[in-house]
């Protein structure tokens, strides 16, 4: 116990927003949780689809996961998917706008689904599926990953405590510096840091972070942004967000897909730090397929807690040239 010297950095407690003490896992980082969950499932092999973060891949590779792929069509339907009942088969909600009752209707086509929710923070858990979330999407922290699922508590004492303070100062300095220069390269030095890391618990100092922050504005927020955001650029977007929509999903970013190959640019030089989402699907995929158009063209519009029309609207007439 240590009583006195300096005050530390204190926040509101008690608002975890996954508090449950059982059938969870909190590690730290989005990968970390994809082989937990998987290594829960004891399966041998496991679907993910191509349209998907290649660290995923490169981890369960790492760890020696027989990995098989499957494509997924315009709607995000996997198309050619063919697991055996010992293989588990990963969906992901994509953009975090997928409902809930979509995918429980996804984990029904695997007897091992595990659902990736790492765009879709709020997103209820299926039962009977492993479930996977990410803090750092949604919450300003320095890392911080959920499983949750049946014995998810499972194997959890054989890893080691991360320790996140030692990296975290870019979340201060993008307070006082912005997300450019000194901002950026403190949050690179916590990039590799993550990058580098075996699986770990989570940081102490995240899961203080994430008792106190306030998941009900955030949610709020998020969902207002979506729709003020689909009211100004609906009418031109290849791909409609709202069809797995629903009062409950709190999504991640707009995703927004217009065949202009200089948008990306335009959106940068006006400060929407924005990328183009695994564009090495790029390089890897037929052009005619979904996945190369929509790796190509799809750009995910900030739409989280800090901002609010006034930001929306000026993305917005960057993107209609107003």
């Amino acid at each position: 116990m240590e009583i006195g010297s300096f005050i530390e950095l204190q926040l509101p407690k008690g608002h975890e927003f996954y508090n449950q003490e059982v059938d969870i896992a909190r590690l730290n980082t989005g990968r970390a949780v994809i082989w937990h969950a998987f290594r829960i499932t004891g399966c041998k092999a496991i679907w993910i689809p191509y349209y998907q973060c290649d660290t995923v891949r490169e981890t369960l590779l790492k760890h020696g996961v027989e990995v098989k792929f499957y494509h997924t069509d315009w709607d995000f339907n996997p198309i050619d998917l063919n697991s055996a009942d010992d293989e588990a088969v990963l969906f992901v909600n994509y953009y975090g706008v997928m409902s809930h009752s979509r995918m429980e209707n996804l984990a029904n086509k695997s007897k091992n689904a595990i659902i990736d929710n790492c765009q879709g923070f709020f997103s209820v858990p299926v039962d009977g599926a492993m479930n996977i979330y990410s803090c750092r999407k949604f919450v300003g922290t320095p890392d911080g990953a959920y499983v949750i699922g049946k014995d998810a508590h499972l194997f959890t004492e054989e890893y080691p405590q991360c320790f996140s303070s030692d990296t975290a100062a870019f979340l201060l300095m993008r307070i006082e510096y912005g997300c450019e220069g000194k901002g950026y390269k403190a949050r690179s030095i916590n990039e590799h840091r993550i990058d580098t890391e075996p699986v770990m618990k989570m940081s102490k100092l995240t899961r203080i972070i994430l008792d106190g922050t306030d998941c009900e504005h955030i949610k709020r927020c998020r969902r207002d942004n979506f729709a003020f955001a689909h009211d100004l650029l609906g009418n031109i977007n290849k791909i409609n967000p709202l069809k797995y929509y629903d009062e409950d999903a709190i999504p991640m970013v707009y995703p927004l897909v217009v065949e202009d190959k200089q948008l990306i640019h335009r959106l940068f030089q006006a400060k929407h730090f924005q990328g183009h989402w695994w564009g090495y699907i790029c390089d890897e995929q037929p052009e005619d397929s979904f996945e190369y158009w929509i790796s190509k063209y799809v750009i995910p519009i900030t739409i989280d807690q800090r901002y609010g029309k006034e930001e929306i609207k000026y993305l917005s007439k960057v993107i209609n040239y107003e």
